[in-house]
């Protein structure tokens, strides 16, 4: 039997016990959507991180009102015990994890489309919707949501993490597309930000102060969104380069001359044979880019003639068009599943993942040395790109019982972000904070912007019952 790892998994606090007077308030108010069967508790208390051993949370409580999310939150405050929402625990950086203990809150069974109003183009959601479902109940309107994480992730959850995906560098992110929140606060309070309004100079922006918090801050339970028309023309490409480096400097110059690009993605050589074997494709085994152009006819046209000569310039190799839904949905979704197509490759294994974002200008340099560092470490390895807006993700594929390489990974994912945070960039673009990246804030942010953050947190959840533990290490 292999020794403990020597990084440690989880931090060292002592549990917060929920008392036994706690889960009969929880039950009384509950019933039967107050849960303790161990099965339950662990699939609560785990997500898609590679943190292994976690203790599961004491209780689930399934909300199905903010009425719910709120006297859940109530009775943890009484009891002083956490309190983790929890939408459908695709999280990558341990955000879910009980690591005090408590209560977590499943956010699921809000699922319900509140309002659509394709005239202001804005649609209002619980948490629990996830992103297909929106885009199947407004597409009939010709609309679409655009933010795209890859995994089926709830609304609540993707604005919780500030997620983006594969559409970010034409429609921006989640802190760009959310207009309006309703949030329960620590002391089980209700309360609005934002309007319907596309822009507002009226007092602090708390929209975005929640959004990215994580539910350290508050719990989301309604959201207020954009929505786009749907493109009247759409078009995907796919071309090989014979370099990862040359597929980076196509990007570049792409971005740099104003392309409205809506989505480029980059996979290495490996993951394109992982993705080959994982989706049945049989796309060349090199560096490719993934690209998808959105307009009318003739513009997208014009943006595909002028990608297709930058990426001439830079050695392309079999440029190739899909153009049918069918034939796009194909490539896109064999993209989505890259991550699992990767761990595919090694059974058994968990990925130790990294998703930094830097200036365009240095993305070159950044994702070339973060290849060339796992190449010369012999470990396993994935590389995915939103390049179009500098994001790449390194995934690093561990044996969760093997010390050695778990040291290894997390070595060349510290001289990763590192590398990002020298070039002027982010220890994270898209997968948050959570547990993992903790370390990294105070290198990014600053001591000072630290006690900015500490304050907020202690003064709108004093008592740490909010997802405690995540985002911010002790002071």
């Amino acid at each position: 039997m292999n020794a403990p790892p020597t990084v440690p998994l989880l931090p060292e606090v002592k549990p917060r016990q929920l008392p036994p007077e706690a889960l009969a308030a929880l039950r009384e108010r509950f019933g039967p959507h107050c849960v303790t069967a161990l099965a339950v508790r662990e699939q609560h208390g785990r997500d898609e991180s590679a943190f292994t051993h976690v203790p599961p949370p004491a209780a689930v409580v399934y909300a199905q009102s903010t009425t719910d999310v709120a006297d859940a939150v109530r009775v943890a405050a009484q009891w002083r015990v956490p309190v983790i929402p929890f939408g459908i625990g695709s999280s990558l950086e341990g955000h879910l994890l009980a690591v005090q203990g408590g209560i977590s809150l499943d956010l699921s069974r809000m699922d319900r489309i509140v309002a659509v109003r394709p005239d202001d183009l804005t649609v209002t959601v619980q948490p629990g919707v996830t992103r297909q479902q929106l885009n199947d109940a407004v597409r009939h309107q010709g609309l679409f949501f655009p933010i795209d994480p890859g995994a089926n992730a709830t609304l609540g959850g993707m604005a919780a993490t500030r997620a983006s995906g594969t559409n970010a560098v034409r429609y921006g992110t989640m802190r760009d597309n959310v207009l309006a929140l309703e949030v329960v606060t620590a002391s089980g309070d209700i309360i609005r930000t934002g309007t319907r309004a596309r822009k507002s100079s009226a007092g602090y922006d708390l929209t975005r102060l929640f959004v990215g918090s994580v539910g350290t801050l508050g719990v989301i339970t309604e959201l207020t969104l954009r929505l786009y028309p749907l493109p009247e023309a759409v078009s995907a490409a796919i071309c090989s380069f014979p370099s990862i480096e040359a597929a980076v400097r196509t990007t570049i110059a792409i971005i740099q001359m104003g392309v409205p690009i809506a989505r480029c993605e980059l996979l290495d050589a490996r993951t394109v044979r992982a993705v080959n074997a994982h989706s049945k494709l049989t796309l060349r085994e090199a560096p490719l880019l993934l690209m998808e152009f959105h307009g009318s006819p003739s513009g997208v046209r014009e943006q595909a003639e002028l990608v297709q000569a930058i990426a001439d310039e830079h050695g392309a190799q079999a440029f190739e068009w899909a153009t049918t839904p069918e034939e796009r949905s194909r490539l896109w979704t064999a993209r989505h599943h890259a991550f699992f197509a990767a761990l595919q490759t090694r059974p058994g294994c968990r990925a130790i993942t990294t998703d930094a974002c830097v200036p365009i200008s240095q993305l070159a340099t950044n994702v070339v040395a973060a290849v060339a560092d796992a190449e010369a470490a012999g470990l396993p390895y994935f590389l995915v790109g939103h390049v179009g807006d500098g994001n790449f993700h390194m995934g690093y594929l561990i044996d969760p019982d093997n010390p050695a390489e778990r040291d290894t990974a997390e070595q060349l994912n510290r001289a990763l972000v590192q590398r990002a945070l020298a070039s002027g960039g982010t220890c994270t673009g898209e997968h948050g904070v959570g547990l993992h990246k903790r370390e990294f804030l105070r290198a990014e942010a600053g001591d000072g912007a630290l006690a900015v953050m500490r304050a907020i947190k202690a003064a709108l959840d004093p008592l740490d019952i909010l997802n405690p533990g995540k985002v911010l290490l002790p002071a």
